[in-house]
Formats: structure tokens, C-alpha cells, sequence
């Protein structure tokens, strides 16, 4: 594709959809490889239904609005936990650090421990606050929008915690980190196999 580019002059650009072809709608492996070279932070959405604490790992996060106050993820329609945290009508985004791999293990996976001897706080709605993490957005459910196999979900911020300063924990290609892509393979985050949320 041949655009201008500032100043006049003419640059051309690949655009390049499911194998080559123009227009043709990428397969899902193509958009996970494609997508896996956008790095991203690392969250635990957690909930509380009927007395009982729900969450799910998830990396499709971000702020939305600063006035008024609204975050964003995205949730797998196949997942157990946000249709009960939906149900709710709020929640708590509780984002990892760097080490807390654990973490992301128990709430990544089907099989995950989840809360089981996790010790975890209720916050002022009375979603659960998972310790040591970077920051927890507390708020409540807005709007959610039907996308595809996921739900876009809007949430309206009540409160943020800000209780440490480390390093986040980020997700490349597949795995934990930028520098070492050897070490520390995550769980399917893009909900091929193992469904997040």
C-alpha cells in the first residue's frame, strides 16, 4: 500500500491479512502469533458471588476514561468466573508484579488453586484484594459490550490502591518477561486450551 507520508513524500507499507491476502480475516493462530508481539501487563480480575470469591487471569486491560473514571478487560464468554462477577456487578482488578508468577498460575489455569490457602483481604465493595500486588482498581460494572467470543466489559472506578512500586509482571510472546524469553512459559492467556476468565 503506497500512503503519503508528513512532507509530501510517498512511503509504501506491507498490509498483510491471514496469509498474505488482503481482506482475508486472519485464522486464530495467525492473531495469537501476531497479537504475542504486543506486550502486556498481567491481571487477576476477582469477584464475590453469593459469599464466595471468584477470579481470572487476564491481560486485556486499560484505562478508558480519567473523567469520569473508567477501566476496561475483556472476558472470555466460556469462562466460569466473570459471568458470576458479572451477576455481582462489581469487581477488583488486582495487577501482578514481576514475581508473582504463583499467582498467575492459580487464576490462569482451569486447574489453578485460585484461592484455595490464598490470603486475601475483601475490599470496601467486597471483592477480593490479593496481596503483594502492584495496584488494585476497585470498581463496578458499567456497560459490557458482546465482541466476537468475548465481552468488552466498561467498569466505573470507585477506588485505587497503589501499595508497592516493583516492576510489573509483562507477557511476550508467549511467556513472562522481555529480556529472558527462555524462562517462565505462561498459561494460554489467549484462551486457546486453557480459557482465562
Amino acid at each position: 500500500m503506497t500512503t503519503d507520508a508528513p512532507g509530501g513524500e510517498q512511503m509504501t507499507t506491507d498490509v498483510a491479512y491471514g496469509g498474505g491476502a488482503v481482506g482475508t480475516a486472519p485464522s486464530p493462530l495467525e492473531m495469537r502469533a501476531a497479537m504475542g508481539g504486543f506486550a502486556t501487563g498481567v491481571t487477576v480480575v476477582t469477584g464475590i458471588e453469593d459469599g464466595e470469591p471468584v477470579g481470572f487471569a487476564c491481560q486485556s486491560f486499560a484505562s478508558v476514561s480519567l473523567d469520569p473514571p473508567l477501566v476496561l478487560f475483556c472476558a472470555d464468554h466460556r469462562g466460569r468466573a466473570w459471568p458470576r462477577i458479572q451477576r455481582s456487578g462489581r469487581f477488583t482488578v488486582n495487577v501482578l508484579g514481576e514475581d508473582q508468577t504463583d499467582l498467575c498460575q492459580r487464576f490462569g489455569s482451569s486447574r489453578g488453586r485460585k484461592f484455595e490457602d490464598l490470603a486475601w483481604e475483601p475490599s470496601a465493595l467486597g471483592t477480593p484484594s490479593l496481596p503483594g500486588v502492584l495496584m488494585r482498581v476497585h470498581a463496578t460494572v458499567e456497560t459490557v459490550h458482546v465482541a466476537g467470543d468475548h465481552d468488552v466489559v466498561i467498569g466505573r472506578v470507585t477506588g485505587l490502591e497503589t501499595p508497592h512500586r516493583e516492576n510489573p509482571m509483562l507477557f511476550f510472546r508467549g511467556k513472562f518477561g522481555v529480556e529472558d524469553q527462555h524462562e517462565h512459559v505462561a498459561p494460554d492467556l489467549w484462551g486457546w486450551g486453557e480459557h482465562w476468565g
